[in-house]
């Protein structure tokens, strides 16, 4: 049998996208199988802001059995427990979106119903009491689980917040101490096989000519290799979500070290604030059909904690994604093979939840095309997903002071979504379709978040007695309120594990 495997792969574009995939083919393919070797240039630079996640990203920490509280310090991180929206449903309205649960299920029934009686019985009540992240959250707290019983402190959910030009750092250095090769360099030409198609080589501009079994293409918006030289097709998904730009700038650290992401919705798109040890990290997603850029810029800087540290970074997109994530010998992860705007921390995830994806249908260099059809379809389904939950957020507002608020309020929608949101109406359900992305829990927080009230609840709500309900929900409110009176602060859980060394 012919020996057909891949004896070397070349990762086009550093960053995070390009160091997440080397560290993970360092740690599976060792370079006595396959040589790994990555293409980056000084010159042409990332995105590299800070970057929040979610809390998935612990198990791609884990697979690369890295030590969190080094990690932590190497790259200025914080913790997150969730994501607060500020003036979405309406201008001056906040609500966090939580990791974790709400409360228990009971009877069968998810916890998310039996709240929409209750809120009935007593309306002043407010959802995040009932999440152990929301309200640790508010109030500034934070620790790892423990192992407490059945206690609420046993299952904590949590992601971080790092600078994401130092994570690429830090990956770097574990790829290359696990045998990766990184070679600067500018790449201005792509060499095709004529029999197939294939790509062959890349040539950069010093000349040297570099050769590979397959290519990943880490390129950023630009897609060097799956779009400059495949052609692979771009669809546009920005009649959903129209904003088209961001500006970037870090700032000083002097609010409120917030283990939360906050998203605040201003008149023609939203603006990001992460919290990192050193620093806070911002930025201003807006269209420019509805605003102009210097407009954008004065709305992102006169809304800073603290005293800018950088000129603000532009940054223009078309959020889609490619029609091929993997076409021939090549495949494309981070932003080479899409864009979602970052509203939930997706972007990590789906390189992450790619590369997972490739690595189960890891290739020999013949590239099947029923294992490449396969990843495609399963990636663009993802894409799907969480567009979608992307979306509900535009779509779930009552804003009518701008005419992108009124736009986005009486835009059509894809019809997935439309289907999610009729259940809900109907009867406050919400369904986890098979492995999608965000579950129940997560588009719970939104609808109610923003404003959306079913007509009913679940009928078989009905089969526990009013008092016992009332006794039950609030003996769960008073359980996390207690738990989250033992945590420590966020700074105080940093300070005492995983504090980085100033400079």
């Amino acid at each position: 049998m012919t020996d057909k495997r891949l004896r070397s792969i070349l990762i086009v574009g550093g960053g995070t996208a390009g160091w997440m995939t080397a560290a993970t083919l360092a740690r599976f393919l060792k370079n006595s199988y396959c040589s790994i070797r990555v293409v980056e240039s000084e010159e042409i630079g990332t995105v590299g802001v800070g970057e929040a996640t979610i809390p998935l990203i612990k198990t791609f920490n884990r697979m690369l059995s890295l030590d969190e509280d080094d990690f932590m310090r190497k790259t200025q991180a914080s913790f997150k427990l969730g994501i607060e929206f500020v003036n979405w449903g309406r201008v001056g309205d906040r609500y966090i979106h939580p990791f974790g649960p709400y409360g228990l299920d009971m009877e069968g029934l998810s916890f998310h119903s039996f709240w929409l009686k209750f809120r009935q019985l007593e309306p002043s009540t407010n959802l995040e009491n009932f999440s152990l992240q929301a309200l640790a959250a508010r109030r500034g707290k934070f620790m790892r689980p423990i192992n407490a019983g059945n206690s609420p402190l046993s299952n904590i959910a949590y992601a971080f917040h790092f600078d994401a030009g130092l994570y690429a750092r830090f990956l770097r250095s574990y790829a290359e101490e696990r045998g990766v090769r990184r070679t600067e360099g500018k790449i201005v030409e792509t060499k095709l096989r004529g029999e197939d198609g294939f790509i062959e080589a890349v040539v950069l501009n010093s000349g040297e000519r570099i050769e590979a079994d397959f290519f990943i293409d880490c390129s950023g918006f630009r897609g060097l290799l799956i779009e400059q030289s495949l052609k692979s097709g771009y669809e546009d998904w920005s009649r959903w979500l129209p904003c088209n730009r961001a500006l970037a700038v870090p700032c000083a650290s002097s609010g409120e070290f917030t283990p939360y992401t906050r998203a605040t919705a201003h008149a023609s798109g939203w603006q990001w604030r992460i919290p990192l040890q050193h620093r806070v990290g911002n930025g201003h997603v807006y269209c420019s059909e509805f605003i102009s850029d210097d407009e954008a810029a004065a709305t992102l800087l006169a809304n800073l904690d603290g005293k800018p540290l950088a000129d603000p970074r532009p940054l223009r997109f078309v959020t889609g994604h490619r029609k091929k994530f993997w076409n021939k010998n090549c495949l494309a992860l981070g932003l080479a093979s899409g864009f979602i705007e970052p509203l939930e921390s997706t972007s990590i995830h789906l390189v992450q939840s790619g590369l997972a994806n490739f690595m189960a249908m890891f290739p020999d260099r013949d590239c099947a095309p029923a294992e490449v059809e396969r990843y495609n379809r399963m990636t663009l389904w993802e894409y799907e997903r969480v567009r979608d939950f992307i979306v509900l957020h535009y779509k779930a507002t009552e804003r009518e002071d701008s005419p992108f608020w009124n736009y986005c309020r009486t835009m059509s929608i894809p019809d997935q979504l439309q289907e999610k949101l009729d259940l809900f109406l109907s009867h406050g359900r919400v369904f986890r379709e098979a492995l999608e992305l965000f579950n129940d829990t997560s588009w719970f927080a939104i609808l109610i978040g923003q404003n959306i009230r079913p007509l009913k609840y679940d009928p078989l709500v009905d089969v526990m007695p009013e008092d016992e309900l009332r006794r039950r929900v609030n003996s769960i409110k008073m359980t996390i309120a207690k738990s989250v009176d033992t945590m420590p602060s966020h700074r105080e859980f940093i300070d005492q594990n995983c504090r980085a060394m100033p400079g």
